[in-house]
C-alpha cells in the first residue's frame, strides 16, 4: 500500500472530504474556520469561507451544494445564493457531519460542544425541505453510509466505540440497529466512506489509523496515517480509486504531531462509489 502526504499541516481540523465531478475533484472542510478547502491537480490548495463552522456538505442535483453549518443546513444554490434552513437554536449543541442517502435526502447529525452523552440527534431533510428526526440519545453523531445496494447503512456514534448498521427503506428510514463490530482497544470511528465491495472504511480518531471492515465485521485493512487524529476518508480520482484522509490539530500536540491537519491519499487496491447528492 502507498501512503502520500498531499498538504502540510494547514487545516485546524479537516473534516468531511467529498469527490465531486461537479467541483472537480476533492472538497473537505476546515470546520471550526467554516472554510471549503478545494485540492487543484497541481497540489495546490484553495480555502473559501462559508459560515461560522461548517462540519459537512454534499452536491446538490440541481446545482450547488448543501452544508451542514453550526445549527442547520445552508442551501447554496448554481447560482452562488446562500440560503438558511435553521435546525435548532440551542447554543449548545452543533452540526458534525452528514451524508446523502440513495432517495436524495440529506442526513446530518449534531453534537453537544461538552459531549454530553446522549444530547445529540441525527437529522433527516428531504427534497421538500421538510426535516425529520430520525435518531435521538447520541452523543457524536459522526460518518453515514451505505451499501452498494442501498438497503443497509452504516453510522458512527463515535462515544459508543462502535460501526452500527441498519436496515434502510426508503419509507421506514433506518430501522433494526445493530453492531457491526467494536473498534478494538475501544478506538472512536469517526467519518466514514463505503466502497464498491461493500467494504466499510471508517477513520479512527485516536488510532492514528483507517479501518477497513468487510459487510461482516471483519477487520481486513489497516491504512496507518503518520498522524494521531484521523477524521474522514472518501474515495476520490477518475477512477475512484484514491482513498483521501483527512486529519486534525484539535486536542493534540503538534510540537509531538506535525502532519496533525495534514491530507494524505492511499492507493487500497478498491475503488468507491460515486458521492449520492442531495435532491433538494
Amino acid at each position: 500500500m502507498h501512503l502520500q502526504q498531499l498538504t502540510g499541516p494547514i487545516a485546524y481540523h479537516g473534516e468531511g472530504p467529498v469527490w465531486s465531478p461537479r467541483w472537480g475533484g476533492l472538497q473537505w472542510v476546515d470546520m471550526f474556520a467554516g472554510d471549503v478547502l478545494s485540492l487543484a491537480d497541481d497540489g495546490s490548495v484553495r480555502r473559501r469561507h462559508v459560515a461560522d463552522l461548517v462540519a459537512a456538505m454534499r452536491p446538490r442535483v440541481s446545482g450547488g451544494t448543501v452544508y451542514a453549518v453550526e445549527r442547520g443546513l445552508l442551501l447554496e444554490g448554481a447560482d452562488g445564493l446562500l440560503e438558511p434552513l435553521p435546525l435548532w437554536d440551542r447554543p449548545d449543541v452543533r452540526m458534525n457531519e452528514g451524508a446523502c442517502d440513495p432517495d436524495g435526502r440529506f442526513w446530518a447529525g449534531s453534537m453537544a460542544y461538552d459531549r454530553t452523552q446522549g444530547a445529540a440527534s441525527l437529522y433527516r431533510v428531504g427534497p421538500d425541505r421538510r426535516v425529520e428526526t430520525a435518531l435521538t440519545g447520541i452523543t457524536i453523531s459522526n460518518g453515514l453510509g451505505w451499501s452498494p445496494d442501498g438497503t443497509l447503512a452504516y453510522y458512527n456514534d463515535t462515544a459508543t466505540h462502535e460501526v452500527s448498521v441498519f436496515d434502510y427503506d426508503p419509507e421506514a428510514g433506518l430501522t433494526n440497529r445493530r453492531t457491526l463490530v467494536r473498534v478494538a482497544d475501544d478506538g472512536s470511528p469517526d467519518g466514514l466512506t463505503v466502497d464498491a465491495d461493500g467494504g466499510i472504511w471508517t477513520a479512527i480518531a485516536d488510532q492514528g489509523a483507517v479501518h477497513r471492515y468487510t459487510p461482516h465485521g471483519r477487520l481486513d485493512e489497516v491504512v496507518e496515517v503518520p498522524a494521531t487524529k484521523v477524521t474522514s476518508c472518501t474515495f476520490g480520482g477518475e477512477d475512484l480509486d484514491q482513498l483521501f484522509i483527512t486529519t486534525s490539530q484539535e486536542d493534540v500536540d503538534t510540537s509531538q504531531d506535525p502532519n496533525a491537519g495534514s491530507l494524505f491519499r492511499a492507493e487500497v487496491g478498491v475503488r468507491g462509489m460515486p458521492v449520492l447528492e442531495f435532491a433538494g
